[in-house]
């Protein structure tokens, strides 16, 4: 059974026990991502994560640092997005009170030597580098720019060589301090553990951080978009690359699992309504796809694609004409056929101690809540025909329109023509 209490110093911890299975994960989250930076210091977060993986004054560098988890066959990583940095490791279990320590190491011992601080310039530089010269990177990218126009959720994570370029030991410092707080910190353990010596491990090794009230929060997303934004950016390519977008229901919100159920309907799958018509019967593309993801405070509606350059103007008429169509409404075969596609992926992902841990983790982080999985398919289930079309009607709106293309164009005009549903 589920068990969520805190840590001494008011770290949240949520204990995820699962008999079936021999692997453990431990996951660390903490509240902070691009979204909470200054202008100034885009990419801060991204660059910190990094760090975290250069050595500890217990473990100097990175290959002592690797060689002692892959000595016990573990998998770990890290990942930074607008608003949450997360670490974690998975291992056998027998390795779990090894899997804190090391975490724990990493988090609060990280030397942040100015001489790695450097080198890493060069990588994170690199992979910004790496983003502008893939167009789909770009349109995704530029399609957040105008979305949330004027907010930091607007950002791209990576930040900007000029912001990378300027990050120094005394920044990357003071943001740790003031970010990597109890208070801010989920930690999520889910597999096959054994309760109290897990709680005693992540006492002793998680326990010791001292909370602050020094730590920064994000503005909060208004929408204010009053007519349709389009951004079109030159780039001599063999295959267009478009993103459209649309604010809507957070997690959470009454209409969020419509909305979720839209997008696995017009492009979640390979038998979905885009799929089927844009790319099988007409050959207008090779990727398309739909979903509704979520922040903590605004949730969006998002519609990816790989065009014909040829044929753009036609497959965009064609996804404008589905949007149209699907505020008429869907049948109650393809809502239970999506609702079965959510809930299979869910039941599959729940195999996973690492998958387990990021759903319960997130939830904790960012809601204060933990449903099981069980929960959420239930709501799911009650999710109902009507209710698909005045969501889609609420979304699928003129003026919430937001379109971002990267391909070999130069007129503007022309796509505005097409900016209607």
């Amino acid at each position: 059974m589920l068990q969520k209490y805190k840590l001494k110093n008011g770290t949240r911890v949520i204990l995820v026990p699962q008999k079936n299975t021999q692997a453990v994960t431990v996951l660390v989250l903490f509240g902070i991502g691009s979204r909470y930076e200054k202008e100034s210091e885009a990419g801060i977060s991204h660059f910190l994560e990094h760090m975290m993986f250069k050595g500890t004054t217990q473990r100097p560098n990175t290959l002592i640092l690797s060689q002692e988890l892959d000595g016990i066959g573990a998998e770990f990583n890290a990942f930074t997005s607008k608003d949450v940095t997360g670490y974690y490791i998975k291992a056998n279990s027998e390795h779990l009170a090894r899997a804190i320590e090391i975490l724990s190491d990493m988090l609060f011992n990280s030397k942040m030597e100015q001489a790695e601080i450097e080198r890493e310039k060069g990588t994170i530089i690199e992979e910004i580098n790496m983003y502008e010269d893939n167009p789909k990177n770009q349109a995704e990218e530029a399609l957040e720019k105008i979305l949330f126009e004027k907010n930091s959720l607007g950002r791209e994570v990576a930040g900007t060589k000029k912001t990378v370029a300027a990050v120094n030991q005394q920044s990357l410092l003071s943001y740790w301090q003031k970010n990597y707080q109890p208070q801010r910190c989920v930690i999520t353990v889910a597999g096959n553990l054994i309760e109290n010596k897990t709680k005693k491990s992540l006492e002793k090794f998680f326990g010791r951080a001292q909370a602050s009230a020094r730590s920064v929060n994000f503005i909060k997303f208004k929408p204010q978009q009053k007519q349709p934004r389009l951004f079109l950016k030159y780039k001599k390519t063999e295959q267009a690359h478009l993103t459209l977008g649309f604010i809507g229901p957070k997690f959470g919100e009454p209409d969020f699992l419509a909305a979720k159920l839209l997008g696995v309907i017009l492009g979640g799958s390979m038998s979905s309504r885009l799929f089927i018509n844009i790319r099988e019967r007409h050959g207008l593309c090779y990727y398309i796809r739909a979903s509704h993801d979520t922040y903590e405070d605004v949730g969006a509606t998002y519609l990816q694609a790989g065009l014909d350059k040829k044929r753009i103007y036609l497959a965009i008429k064609m996804i404008f004409a589905e949007l149209k169509k699907i505020k008429t409404g869907v049948s109650p075969a393809e809502l239970k056929k999506a609702k079965e596609f959510i809930k299979g992926h869910i039941i599959m992902e729940m195999e996973d101690s690492a998958a387990v841990a990021d759903w319960y983790g997130k939830q904790e982080l960012f809601y204060r809540q933990h449903k099981t999985p069980a929960e959420r398919i239930k709501e799911l289930e009650k999710v109902t025909v009507s209710a698909l079309t005045r969501v889609a009607r609420k979304i699928f709106v003129n003026q919430k329109i937001n379109l971002a293309i990267v391909g070999p164009y130069r007129s503007v005009a022309e796509f505005k023509k097409l900016l209607k549903i």
